[in-house]
């Protein structure tokens, strides 16, 4: 079995995911350490900083006005460079270097109570026994149920340096006194590849949230998987995938095209053209690909799908996707800090760049919610490409730059089924809380379905379960509207069994779920047994 080389660098509720993306996505980036130069303005910077130490009338904090003037700095540059202070550089790093010290949990907190709802595959928790269901009692011999804890301090206390130790105490169903363990943290993967399986007979689905330099490890062992089990065609879902590395979008771009062909350039004034392309080996040049994106989908997702549509290689479904074309470098500053800085734009194939406008007096972090308003997100016609900026694939298919990858095929929002009751529900954590009581109540029924295609094929939620959720909604102030109810009840009832899912099976169990009612899943399904 070939492996490629290896890089050394490495939905409503749906505004709120939208705002996260927009403030976050500049720390996606393509590291490359560099040695920070003297500013050309130092001198000036320095002699204001001693005259405000030395002369100003009350005492003032130089660390804070540092970071204050350093990010005033780079907000006149452009959306994407950003200073990160030292203590929050390494959780910065954490997503994209796939892993994090910790006991290898995931947890929900219920009424004060901390459920673990799953247990991270090769962490210290799994070694030792812990299961998804259990509550976590004490920590250190400090009692945590019943305190009002916050979710900070919960992973405050759990996580810490790899080899040290933390005692928990945990109630199990079942077992009448608490469990103790002994857990020794220590390096726990983070998975960037949240599913992969057979959606129909030689159909595979794939599914990545970031680009992280385990990424492509994760995607080939995935793709080796769905080969084995007669893959012949595969979707790609790189919906909300708000980028990451640019290695690792290169050598999965390579894993559909063959050899030589253009994947991305990149080009700046102090950094000269770059260009990479497909190596000879490739894991899946020849069968039919589909690549779902979305307003979410930025940096290296745009990247991928821009090298598979800019080469014909694939049908690129969804909605057009966020317009990140920026490439930062980070550089390490002499208190641990750091600065990511753009130092190049990246290019498809065709030449385009998609990265959207942010001069003129443009509101960048409002680009997504004036989408949504001009009517962009559930209206083909109304995606603003700019005529100025057209390319062309060998083919003769019209592409545009400047402003995201806009897909072959529109899906629209659909938000016919979603009300202001859905999100209220979601957000204030209600329809989760019941979820995870269902569970911890019926684990030993729900264990006759052994795997996922038996859970989704069979499952339903029991008679009064929608009860108890308006129950538990009306308990919090929110207030039952018929016509709202009636709107998102089948929507509720999905994300609840989807959640149900995830608890029992994982990641993969919710997106299995979730699917059965995923227009732009079933569409390209379709597609796909049409071709």
């Amino acid at each position: 079995m070939r492996h490629k080389r290896r890089f050394n660098f490495a939905q409503p509720v749906f505004f709120s995911l939208l705002l996260i993306i927009g403030m976050f996505l500049g720390f996606k980036f393509h590291v490359e350490i560099a040695s920070l130069l003297h500013s050309k303005t130092g001198n000036k910077i320095d002699q204001v900083f001693n005259l405000v130490d030395k002369k100003y009338v009350d005492s003032v904090d130089l660390k804070k006005l540092e970071s204050e003037t350093i990010e005033g700095m780079l907000s006149q540059l452009d959306p994407h460079s950003v200073y990160i202070p030292a203590e929050d550089v390494k959780k910065s790093n954490e997503d994209l270097e796939g892993n994090f010290e910790g006991i290898g949990v995931e947890f929900f907190i219920v009424k004060d109570t901390i459920y673990i709802v799953s247990v991270i595959p090769g962490g210290p928790s799994e070694k030792l026994g812990i299961k998804a269901g259990d509550k976590i009692i004490k920590v250190n011999g400090k009692i945590v149920a019943g305190k009002k804890i916050k979710n900070t301090e919960v992973t405050g206390s759990l996580r810490g340096p790899s080899n040290s130790f933390v005692k928990i105490s945990v109630k199990r169903i079942g077992i009448a006194s608490l469990i103790d363990y002994n857990i020794q943290r220590g390096n726990v993967p983070l998975n960037s590849l949240d599913a992969a399986y057979m959606a129909a007979p030689g159909i595979g689905y794939i599914k990545i949230n970031t680009f992280a330099a385990t990424t492509y490890d994760e995607f080939f062992e995935g793709i080796t998987k769905l080969k084995k089990q007669g893959l012949k065609s595969l979707i790609l879902d790189l919906r909300g995938n708000p980028g990451g590395y640019l290695s690792a979008a290169i050598m999965i771009a390579d894993e559909f095209l063959t050899a030589k062909k253009l994947i991305v350039y990149t080009e700046g004034k102090s950094s000269p053209k770059k260009e990479d392309f497909a190596t000879a080996a490739g894991n899946f040049e020849k069968g039919k690909l589909i690549v779902l994106v979305d307003e979410g989908s930025a940096s290296a997702s745009e990247i991928v799908a821009g090298a598979v549509q800019d080469w014909d290689r694939g049908i690129i479904v969804g909605r057009r996707s966020f317009g990140k074309g920026l490439v930062q470098e980070q550089a390490i500053l002499n208190d641990g800090a750091s600065l990511r800085l753009t130092i190049a734009r990246y290019y498809t194939p065709t030449g385009r760049s998609i990265q959207k406008p942010y001069n003129d007096g443009l509101d960048y972090s409002a680009d997504l919610y004036n989408r949504m308003r001009h009517g962009e997100l559930t209206n083909a016609d109304s995606i603003n490409n700019d005529a100025q900026k057209q390319f062309k694939t060998p083919s003769g298919k019209i592409v545009y730059g400047g402003g995201g990858i806009t897909p072959d095929v529109f899906i629209p929002l659909d938000t016919s089924a979603y009300s202001a009751y859905y999100s209220q529900v979601v957000a204030e954590g209600i329809l989760s809380e019941l979820c995870y009581q269902f569970v911890d109540n019926e684990r030993q029924s729900l264990a006759k379905y052994k795997n996922v295609d038996a859970f989704v094929r069979n499952f339903n939620l029991p008679a009064g379960f929608m009860g108890n959720l308006l129950k538990n909604a009306s308990a919090k102030n929110i207030k039952y509207v018929a016509q709202e109810w009636f709107r998102s009840e089948k929507a509720i009832r999905l994300q609840a069994k989807a959640l149900i899912a995830r608890q029992l099976f994982q990641k993969e169990g919710y997106y299995r779920v979730m699917e059965t009612n995923d227009p732009a899943y079933l569409k390209s399904l379709e597609l796909l047994h049409r071709n």
